[in-house]
């Protein structure tokens, strides 16, 4: 498996995504986020996803230089149109107008829909609490996840995520899907040729499996990725039920379509909630009380076979700064499927690497 640096990684994605038709702004938004994904041990949503991305630009599901339209506006509220340009994009720019209302409304509500796949919803909640402010943001998709008691997939994993200042060094960054798994970590299990744990998905006939295969039709990704069985709920009943809200909150909210409807693996309709905190109690009291609360929980006494207790965000944390100085693995079929990808586009992936 191929190490890499994050500049390396910079160098492939920013001249793949430029001779795919972005522009330097796109490349360079949709770039930070792939690389930033890898660097801190979110596989699923780094690199590999410009497999996807190309192809999707070629077919005129992505559309380069789009651009962003607010189709309704009040002092709180934005219902944006982002045109299917690329994801990254679109939800880096929905996120700072949640920001600016919120600084004069207190709070804001930002929806957007006609927008593709936005990537790690972390990425998005770290830059509200960076702010100073609480972030929540969750998106929809394409049916992934069956319902509690079923065994189709008629939900998306409708992730979510909170951004919330700390008093601290880092926020708490809570990112986390309503389906057990990432549709993205199953095929990253699979290109690695690892079996995955068990409780994750159920095959065709709604039999748990641990063999990721079993989760897609043939041929098989990276050829294409349509799903035969389908990934289970996060906790049963309590993970459907979120799901199911999330569906509602991006699909019927923004006045388009809910999971089951979804055609392309690649849309997200996004929600995005930013809270001022200064509109409630002082920002340094706020911060204090976090800080307070998270060195409770990580003193508090160790379960058998735990050394430490993780807040929301610190895996991450520690991943960047492992990756950060050991490099950033790649399996094996993926890096060939890019150096492919480039080739079709005139490129050397590894003079990329070179920096040649």
């Amino acid at each position: 498996m191929p190490n890499f640096t994050s500049k390396q990684l910079r160098a492939v994605s920013k001249n793949l995504l430029k001779a795919a038709g972005a522009s330097e702004e796109e490349a360079e938004l949709v770039t930070d986020h792939l690389v930033k994904a890898n660097l801190v041990g979110v596989d699923s949503h780094g690199v590999q996803q410009l497999l996807s991305y190309t192809k999707a630009v070629k077919n005129g599901v992505i559309k380069p230089g789009a651009k962003l339209e607010i189709v309704r506006e009040s002092p709180s509220t934005i219902l944006i149109n982002g045109n299917w340009g690329f994801g990254q994009v679109v939800c880096y720019k929905a996120v700072h107008l949640a920001i600016n209302k919120a600084k004069t409304a207190g709070s804001a509500v930002v929806c957007v829909y006609n927008c593709n796949h936005i990537g790690r919803l972390g990425h998005y909640t770290q830059i509200v609490a960076e702010n100073d402010m609480i972030g929540f943001i969750c998106v929809n998709g394409d049916p992934i996840v069956a319902p509690f008691g079923g065994r189709k997939a008629v939900l998306s994993t409708n992730p979510l995520s909170y951004g919330i200042p700390s008093g601290g060094t880092d926020p708490i960054v809570l990112d986390i899907a309503t389906g057990v798994v990432a549709e993205g970590k199953v095929r990253a299990a699979l290109y690695k040729g690892q079996q995955i744990p068990p409780g994750w998905i159920i095959d065709s006939q709604g039999k748990p499996s641990t063999n990721p295969a079993d989760l897609y039709e043939p041929p098989l990704p990276p050829a294409q990725t349509k799903l035969a069985g389908a990934v289970l709920p996060t906790g049963g009943h309590k993970g459907y039920g979120l799901g199911l809200v999330i569906a509602i909150l991006t699909g019927a909210l923004t006045g388009t379509e809910c999971d089951p409807d979804i055609t392309s693996g690649l849309t997200n309709a996004i929600y995005i909630n930013v809270v001022k905190i200064d509109q409630f109690v002082p920002l340094d009291e706020f911060k204090n009380k976090v800080s307070k609360l998270t060195r409770t929980v990580k003193e508090s006494p160790k379960a058998p076979g735990f050394t430490e207790i993780l807040v929301p965000g610190e895996a991450e944390i520690i991943a960047q700064k492992n990756r950060s100085q050991n490099g950033i693995p790649i399996p094996d079929l993926t890096w060939k499927a890019l150096v492919t990808v480039c080739k079709e586009y005139g490129l050397d992936a590894d003079k990329l690497v070179a920096g040649q």
